[in-house]
C-alpha cells in the first residue's frame, strides 16, 4: 500500500490524478465526520460531555469539524461518557477533543430538556452550544440552559 502511494505521487503521475486522490480521501473523511449524529441522549437526569469531532486535515491546512451531545445514564463518571464515545470514534478515524461537561434533565413526556451543571473533571460545558445542537434534534421541545446546580 505504501508502495502504492509512493508511486501515485511520484513525478511520473500528473497533479490532476495526484489531486483527485487527496480530494476522494477528504471526501472519505467528511462523509464519515458528517454520519456521526449530534446528538446522542437517553431520557431521564444523567451527566454528558460536549465533543468536538475532528476530520482529517485537508490539503489546504484545513480540519474539519464538529461538536457532539452525549450523555448517558449507565455512565457514573463524565471521562467514562468521552471514553465510550472517544474510543468509538478513533475505530472510525476520527479525532476528539472534551469540551465540558454537566448533567441534562430529559422529560420527553413534557417534551422538555433542562441543561445545567458541570463537570468536576473537564470543567463547564458551553450550555447555550449544547442547548443549540440539542434543538437540532429536539426541534419541538422546550430546551432550556442554565449554569446552576449540579
Amino acid at each position: 500500500m505504501l508502495k502504492a502511494a509512493a508511486t501515485l505521487f511520484s513525478p511520473r503521475f500528473g497533479y490532476a490524478l495526484q489531486k483527485r486522490y487527496i480530494t476522494n480521501i477528504c471526501k472519505m473523511a467528511d462523509e464519515k465526520l458528517n454520519a456521526v449524529p449530534d446528538v446522542d441522549i437517553e431520557e431521564g437526569v444523567f451527566k454528558y460531555v460536549l465533543i468536538k469531532v475532528f476530520g482529517k486535515e485537508k490539503a489546504d491546512g484545513s480540519e474539519p469539524n464538529k461538536n457532539i451531545v452525549r450523555g448517558y445514564a449507565d455512565c457514573k463518571w463524565h471521562s467514562d461518557i468521552y471514553e465510550r464515545v472517544s474510543s468509538s470514534l478513533q475505530g472510525l478515524g476520527l479525532e476528539t477533543e472534551c469540551l465540558g461537561g454537566g448533567r441534562i434533565d430529559h422529560n420527553p413526556d413534557a417534551k422538555k430538556i433542562k441543561v445545567y451543571g458541570y463537570s468536576q473533571g473537564y470543567g463547564k460545558a458551553d450550555h447555550d452550544e449544547s442547548r443549540k445542537i440539542l434543538l437540532s434534534k429536539y426541534t419541538d421541545y422546550e430546551i432550556e440552559a442554565c449554569d446552576e446546580g449540579y
